[in-house]
Formats: C-alpha cells, sequence, structure tokens
C-alpha cells in the first residue's frame, strides 16, 4: 500500500532555538492556550496586505526549506534551515511556543515534519531523511501581527512511482478545491471537490484535521474540511475572507492515532500521506494564493 520504509519513530527533538527580543511574538507565546479570535474571517486592505507580506515569508521559507529535503539530512536540520529565514526576514516562526490541546506541551519547533505515514504536526527531530521518503513541511511566519501559512510535500531522492503520484494528485486536489473557492458557495464545496478527485485515484483524505481561517489569529475558529461535509460547515465564502486550503490525502486509509508527545499525527495502517496547502483571499472573482514565493 506504501514504499518499503520502517515506520517512522521518534528520534531525539534538540533545545529551543533562540529568537531576539526583537521580534514580536503571537499573543499565545508562553500561555497554554490562544486567545479565541473575535474579529471575524472578513479583512480590510490594510489587513490583507500585511497577511500578504506574511504569507510571502512563510511560501520563500517552505520553498527554502524544501531545497534541502535530501537523503542523510535530518529533519532537525530543516527546522533550522526554516528557523533562521524566517527570523532573518524579521517574522517569527508561528508554530514554535504554539499551545498544546488540553494542557499538552507547546510546539517546539519552527516548523512541522512529517515523514511518510506521518498526517501533520510531526517535530523535527534527530530523524534522518531516507531516499523516496516524502516529507511535509509546514510552515508559518507571523509579521505585523499576522499570519501567513502554507505546507509542501518534497521528495528526497527519486522517489517511487507510488509516492510521486501520490505528492502529484495531492497538489491538484489542493488546487481544484481552491479553484472552487467562489464567493456566495458554502466552504463544504471545497472538500467535496477534494475528495471526489482523490477517490478516482483510490485515495482517502484526512478528515480530522482541517484548513481555518488565518490572518490576526493563526486559527480564527472557520474550519475548511477537505471532505463533503454538508450540510455542516455551511459558511458562505464572501470577499475579503482569507482562509488555507491544505488537503492531506492518504494512500491507504485516514483513520489516524496521535504520538504521546500530543503532536505526532500517524495513519493507523501506516499508509502514506501528502499534503500541500496555500493560504489564500477570497476575492470578487475567486481566489487569490497568497504563499507564492
Amino acid at each position: 500500500m506504501s514504499p518499503v520504509r520502517e515506520p517512522i519513530t521518534k528520534g531525539t527533538v534538540s533545545p529551543l532555538r533562540d529568537v531576539p527580543t526583537s521580534i514580536a511574538r503571537p499573543e499565545y507565546v508562553g500561555r497554554t492556550h490562544a486567545a479565541t479570535w473575535e474579529g471575524g474571517d472578513i479583512h480590510d486592505a490594510e489587513t490583507v496586505e500585511k497577511i500578504r507580506i506574511s504569507a510571502q515569508i512563510a511560501a520563500q521559507a517552505l520553498a527554502e526549506v524544501g531545497r534541502h529535503v535530501a537523503p542523510g539530512v535530518t529533519t532537525d536540520e530543516l527546522d533550522r534551515i526554516g528557523h533562521e529565514f524566517v527570523l532573518d526576514n524579521g517574522a517569527y516562526p508561528s508554530t514554535l511556543g504554539y499551545p498544546g490541546a488540553a494542557g499538552r506541551p507547546p510546539f517546539p519547533k519552527a516548523l512541522c515534519t512529517s515523514v511518510n505515514e506521518v498526517i501533520c504536526h510531526g517535530i523535527p527531530d534527530s530523524t534522518v531523511i531516507e531516499d523516496g521518503d516524502i516529507v511535509k513541511v509546514d510552515i508559518t511566519a507571523f509579521k505585523n501581527g499576522v499570519h501567513g501559512d502554507n505546507c509542501g510535500s518534497f521528495i528526497a531522492g527519486e522517489g517511487s512511482d507510488e509516492a510521486r503520484k501520490l505528492v502529484e494528485v495531492t497538489h491538484e486536489a489542493m488546487m481544484r478545491g481552491i479553484k472552487a473557492a467562489r464567493p456566495g458557495r458554502e466552504v463544504n464545496v471545497i472538500g467535496r471537490v477534494i475528495e471526489k478527485y482523490a477517490a478516482r485515484f483510490g485515495y482517502e483524505s484526512v478528515r480530522n484535521y482541517t484548513g481555518h481561517g488565518v490572518g490576526p489569529a493563526f486559527h480564527t475558529g472557520l474550519i475548511i474540511p477537505h471532505y463533503d461535509a454538508a450540510p455542516l460547515h455551511d459558511d458562505v465564502i464572501e470577499p475579503g475572507m482569507v482562509f488555507t486550503v491544505e488537503p492531506m490525502l492518504c494512500i491507504g486509509s485516514e483513520e489516524s492515532n496521535e504520538w504521546d508527545d500530543g503532536w505526532t499525527v500517524v495513519t493507523d495502517d501506516r499508509s502514506w500521506v501528502a499534503q500541500f496547502e496555500h493560504t489564500i483571499l477570497i476575492t470578487d472573482e475567486g481566489a487569490e494564493v497568497l504563499t507564492l514565493p
């Protein structure tokens, strides 16, 4: 069901990396939970321009980290590269210190590295990337009081035909979902399009982890499912909205479990997963992708 490699196991997590005091932190850093956002999901032009800057930094950071995905590199080294890139651009890596759910420890790194059967929220550590691995890198930048969020799937080395197909289909599924995001439609149309496309290839779309509103808050409360959730999640898409579309597609079953670190999520059957994510702005004409390098 997936290319052959031993299942991913927990490695050693390095100490927290420093962030200069001159870099502004999100409100949740050092707290047990993020504040509830009450500002809605439609943003004014000034806020959108700020999000555009953060989103571009995140996209450039993702591209830089992606260039270093290769056999023999540790996921911790990828974190170092992303951490330093974001700081060099005057931004804060949003995941660093993000509060865990139900009293779990905050996320300790500047990005997520989810390898093969790890669906999402993988913590960078001493894990060594092997030839053919699919490495999902999820990185978010916070600057001028707003976040920009994105994720990409990178194959170390050439990769198998099966791995390449999964990555290609997942990216196309995301782009089709984004194209479906038009004013006047319900957000559940996005997931309907994604799930239908994934099913053509026998893939399942992960249901427990979704896209979200983003801007002054890392997660605004708006939920963007990547499956057909109708009649639920019937928020109407409107111009000025900013949210992420980030499908995770599995070769096997999307059923999953969480490691005892409180973050890492893996497929129950250890089948491999790919993910892509963009932050998008809804305009009168449709969706504009903000996370472009």
